[in-house]
C-alpha cells in the first residue's frame, strides 16, 4: 500500500498535465492513421520526460514506442489516440449537439483519448519509481494509431514489435470497472467493387450493366449465409458507393464494405472465402466484374490469467476514484439521457445484475478469470494478446451504461469525473506493471500460459505481408 500511495502521489503532482494532454486530444479529434499531431503531442512529451523514443515504426507515420529504464523484465503498455467520424459534439451537452469548435466532425467516442493519456501517465511514472528505487527493469510505452478501423497494432505485430515484451497491460475508458476476462471475436474487412456499363435506363437499359444491382443481390446472397454459419459470427457491410444519384443511369461502378467476425482467425477466413464466392456470384447474375480490396484484419483477443490476478488485485487496493459532488450532478444529468436499455446492456457485460444502478459506478466489478462468454466487439489488442501475454480492464470514466460510439460519451470525455476515472486507470496500469517487475515467477507462468493457449503455434498475423494500411 505504501508504494500504491508513492505512485499515486506522483501522478497526481502532474494531474494537470495529463488533463490537458487528454483534453487537447479529444479537440483535435484525429481520425485512423491521420493522428499527427495527437502522436506528437504523446512522442514529445514522453521524450521531455526522458524516454528514447522511436517514431514511424512498423512503417506507420503515426506509430511510436519509447522506452526508459535498463535490464530486468519489459513490460509493455499500450496507448491509443484515434477518434470517430461523425461524432463531434460539444462538451457537457445533453442532446446531441455537435461542436462548432471542431471543424472536422469527429469525435472521441470510444474515450481513446482517455485510455493513451492513462497509458502515458503509468509509463512516466514507472519510469520514476524505476529510477528511485534503483532496480533493473523496463517500461515501454506503445503509441498504437487506427484502434477504430485500421488495427494499427496489428501492423505492429507482424513488425514486431512486441516480440520481446515479457508482458503488456492497457485499459479502456468504459462505464465500469473490471478486469477484462472475455474474449473477442477476430475480424477482417474488405471492399467489393463492382465494374459495369453506364446506360441511359429509359432509353437504352439494355445496354448496361448495372454495378449497384451486384451490390444488392451480393447483400441478398450474404444475408442468406446466415441461416448458416455459427451463431457467434457476425458480418456487417456498409454501401460505400451507389453509382451516383441519378436514377436514370444503369451504375457502372458501386462498392460495398463489409467487415466479418469471428471466435478465430481460421473462421474468418472461412467465411470471407464463401462471401467472395457470393461477389463473384452476383457479378456472374449482372454480367459485371469485381474486384476484392482487402483492407486490414485482427486476431481474437486472449486474456492472460496470470497476468490478469495480478491486475485484478491492484484494481481493488485502489477502489474508486474520489468524486465530488459536482461530478455526481454532472454524471446524473448525463444518465438521465441514457436509456433503460444501454443501462441493462453495461449489467449484461459486467456479468452481473446491478437494480437501480448509480449514475457513477462505485467499487470494482467481479473478476471471473474463467469467463467463457464472448465480447462480440474486436480489438487490435488481440494481436499483441498472441504475442506476449496480456491483461486489460474497464475503467469507469462515463455515467453507468453510457453506450460505446455515441454522443453521449463524446459529451463527457471533457468532464471532471472521466479524468478522474483516467487517472484512476493510469494508477492501476503503473501499479501491475511495477509490481510485475517482481514477479518472475508470475512472468514465466504468463508465457506458459499463452504457449499453451496457442497450442504451441507460432503467431501468424492475419494482415498479409503484401498489404499496407489505409487511411480513413
Amino acid at each position: 500500500m505504501n508504494k500504491l500511495n508513492e505512485l499515486s502521489a506522483l501522478l497526481e503532482s502532474r494531474s494537470e498535465q495529463y488533463i490537458g494532454l487528454s483534453d487537447r486530444i479529444w479537440e483535435l479529434a484525429e481520425l485512423r492513421f491521420q493522428e499527427t499531431e495527437s502522436a506528437r503531442l504523446h512522442a514529445d512529451q514522453l521524450e521531455a520526460a526522458g524516454f528514447r523514443v522511436q517514431r514511424g515504426v512498423a512503417d506507420l507515420p503515426t506509430a511510436f514506442v519509447a522506452e526508459a529504464g535498463e535490464g530486468g523484465p519489459v513490460i509493455g503498455i499500450l496507448g491509443e489516440y484515434d477518434a470517430l467520424s461523425g461524432l463531434s459534439q460539444e462538451s457537457g451537452a445533453l442532446v446531441c449537439m455537435p461542436s462548432q469548435d471542431i471543424p472536422n466532425g469527429n469525435g472521441h467516442g470510444c474515450g481513446h483519448h482517455l485510455l493513451g493519456t492513462a497509458a502515458h501517465a503509468a509509463a512516466v511514472t514507472v519510469k520514476e519509481l524505476l529510477e528511485k528505487s534503483g532496480k533493473p527493469g523496463r517500461v515501454r510505452f506503445y503509441g498504437c494509431p487506427a484502434e477504430e478501423g485500421g488495427s494499427g497494432k496489428t501492423y505492429m505485430a507482424r513488425a514486431g514489435l512486441f516480440d520481446d515484451v515479457d508482458a503488456v497491460l492497457t485499459w479502456h475508458p468504459a462505464s465500469y470497472t473490471a478486469t477484462w476476462t472475455q474474449a473477442s471475436l477476430a475480424n477482417l474487412q474488405a471492399s467489393f467493387r463492382f465494374k459495369g456499363v453506364a446506360a441511359h435506363a429509359a432509353n437504352a437499359p439494355h445496354l448496361g450493366r448495372s454495378a449497384l444491382d451486384a451490390v444488392e443481390l451480393m447483400n441478398v446472397g450474404s444475408n442468406y449465409l446466415r441461416e448458416h454459419v455459427p451463431s457467434d459470427v457476425r458480418f456487417h457491410y456498409a454501401v460505400t458507393n451507389t453509382g451516383g444519384t441519378s436514377p436514370n443511369v444503369v451504375q457502372a461502378d458501386a462498392e460495398v464494405l463489409y467487415l466479418i467476425r469471428a471466435p478465430q482467425n481460421a473462421q474468418v477466413e472461412d467465411l470471407y472465402a464463401r462471401i467472395q464466392r457470393i461477389a463473384q456470384g452476383a457479378a456472374l447474375m449482372t454480367d459485371t466484374q469485381v474486384e476484392v480490396v482487402f483492407d486490414k484484419a485482427c486476431s481474437n483477443y486472449m486474456p492472460n490469467r496470470a497476468v490478469n490476478d495480478v491486475l485484478d488485485e491492484v484494481l481493488r487496493e485502489l477502489g474508486t476514484p474520489d468524486y465530488s459532488e459536482e461530478d455526481e450532478q454532472a454524471a446524473k444529468g448525463l444518465f438521465g439521457v441514457i436509456s433503460d436499455n444501454d443501462v441493462a446492456s453495461a449489467s449484461s457485460n459486467l456479468g452481473q445484475v446491478l437494480r437501480k444502478p448509480k449514475p457513477l459506478f462505485q467499487g470494482i466489478g467481479d473478476y471471473q478469470p474463467n469467463d467463457s462468454r464472448i465480447m462480440y466487439g474486436s480489438t487490435d489488442v488481440g494481436d499483441v494478446s498472441w504475442v506476449a501475454p496480456t491483461a486489460q480492464f474497464w475503467g469507469a470514466c462515463y455515467a453507468y451504461g453510457t453506450p460505446f460510439h455515441s454522443w453521449q460519451m463524446v459529451s463527457q470525455g471533457k468532464l471532471g469525473y472521466a479524468h478522474k476515472g483516467m487517472l484512476f486507470a493510469a494508477k492501476a496500469l503503473a501499479a501491475t506493471a511495477y509490481r510485475l517487475m517482481d514477479m518472475p515467477e508470475t512472468l514465466a507462468n504468463a508465457k506458459a500460459e499463452l504457449h499453451e493457449a496457442r497450442n504451441g503455434e507460432p503467431y501468424r498475423c492475419p494482415i498479409p505481408p503484401e498489404i499496407q494500411p489505409r487511411k480513413a
